[in-house]
């Protein structure tokens, strides 16, 4: 497939085309992500569309260009959530009947979010554990019911949709940005930024980012060939694909600058800071280009930055989750396996002599066996400082409670959390 950048033209009419549902989003400077990494670091605000993310351009685009015929038949997507939801709008505006195949994983607010969006024009299916498996179901039914098929990101069409998005950046920022951020799913969003900055500004470094869990384009472009992961980590359900896209494989693989991979739980820190710093809700997709920063602090610095925030579908019932995560990741939550002797006040003499006033027990489990002089317990503590590790560490072991860590053996972790 080629690797040719798609032509400005094209996105303009797709512009065009998409520019009585789409919203033109602001690109603003954040002051505080500025001033923590000493450059002007610029925000796309794709969260602020209709249905929350960007995916509504390239769906739309799509959609509006079949023929009336093809229209007719109806169409079929598959998607993680903001596909499906820019597809249903889309399929309720132009009067088209849609099928959406989701995840069984996908969260329930976005499954919501699509019904709502499509009203009666659009059903939903819930089939697999990840994306990919709902997309080999989506295409069996396209075919079996001579159906047109809108894929979320391998389409040309989709891609088009979704470069509009760069054109705006490029007539709403008069200076040439240095470097612009992007999320990385399967690789429509990716594409519309290279086809858009290596044309109309060469000279910005375009930067791709995935999630560690889900490295697709990262190890396809290594490997120099497309290739699909066995697992991945499904928790940045807007980017976790097995297999990106040939199209967004092929352009990468000729016209991307760098592409870093952002651990999830600095995704989870970022999606809470966004929140309590600069009132802005984003799913962890939303999240990823700010966090990619940290990694480029040195080359950034003094320079225009441009991140993309390409969605705010965050389901409420995910936040416990996020915030374990991010203390994970930054060190300030931390899980043992204890020995407590089986005898009255062992339990306060932890408390009291070991674990101290700074920190906090934020999970117990034990249960207390006959005939042994010890139990053990499995029990989460949350520090108020990295460097307090050591010394609890230390306590633990000089007043016999020690036995294991847990942070760094994910199997036994995951067991017994």
């Amino acid at each position: 497939m080629s690797n040719k950048l798609l032509e400005i033209s094209i996105i303009k009419k797709a512009q065009s085309n998409i520019k009585d549902v789409v919203v033109k989003t602001s690109f603003y400077q954040n002051t505080r992500y500025s001033e923590l990494f000493g450059c002007s670091v610029f925000l796309k605000r794709e969260d602020l569309q209709q249905v929350r993310s960007f995916k509504i351009r390239g769906a739309y685009n799509k959609i509006y260009s079949l023929s009336d015929s093809q229209l007719k038949k109806g169409v079929v997507c598959s998607s993680a959530g903001n596909h499906a939801q820019g597809f249903a709008l889309a399929c309720k505006r132009l009067n088209t009947l849609g099928t959406v195949f989701m995840p069984t994983t996908t969260p329930g607010q976005k499954v919501n979010q699509v019904k709502m969006f499509g009203g009666k024009f659009v059903e939903v299916i819930l089939v697999g554990d990840n994306y990919d498996e709902a997309n080999i179901e989506s295409l069996k039914f396209t075919k079996n019911n001579n159906k047109v098929f809108i894929h979320p990101f391998d389409d040309y069409d989709v891609i088009a949709g979704q470069a509009t998005l760069f054109l705006e950046i490029i007539n709403q920022h008069a200076d040439k940005l240095d470097y612009l951020f992007v999320p990385i799913g399967g690789g429509g969003l990716i594409a519309g930024a290279l086809s858009v900055f290596k044309q109309l500004s060469p000279t910005t470094k375009i930067i791709g980012v995935e999630p560690a869990g889900a490295p697709s384009m990262h190890v396809s472009l290594k490997n120099k060939k497309i290739t699909t992961l066995e697992f991945i980590d499904n928790f940045v359900d807007g980017a976790a694909v097995k297999r990106v896209g040939e199209i967004s494989f092929n352009l990468c693989n000729k016209h991307l600058d760098d592409i870093v991979l952002t651990d999830e739980g600095e995704i989870c820190q970022t999606i809470l800071d966004l929140y309590n710093k600069d009132a802005i809700v984003v799913e962890p997709a939303g999240a990823m280009a700010i966090s990619a920063l940290s990694q480029y602090k040195k080359k950034i610095k003094n320079k225009k930055v441009g991140c993309i925030i390409c969605g705010s579908n965050n389901d409420i019932a995910r936040m416990s989750e996020i915030k374990e995560r991010a203390m994970l990741w930054s060190n300030l939550k931390h899980y043992f396996i204890l020995k407590f002797p089986q005898r009255a006040g062992a339990l306060k003499e932890f408390v009291n002599e070991v674990l101290g006033s700074n920190h906090d027990i934020t999970y117990f489990q034990y249960m207390k066996k006959h005939q042994m002089g010890n139990g053990t317990a499995s029990v989460g503590i949350e520090l108020k400082n990295q460097t307090d590790l050591q010394p609890l560490i230390e306590r633990m072991k000089s007043f016999g409670f020690y036995q294991d860590y847990l942070n760094n053996k994910p199997e036994l972790f995951h067991f017994l959390i």
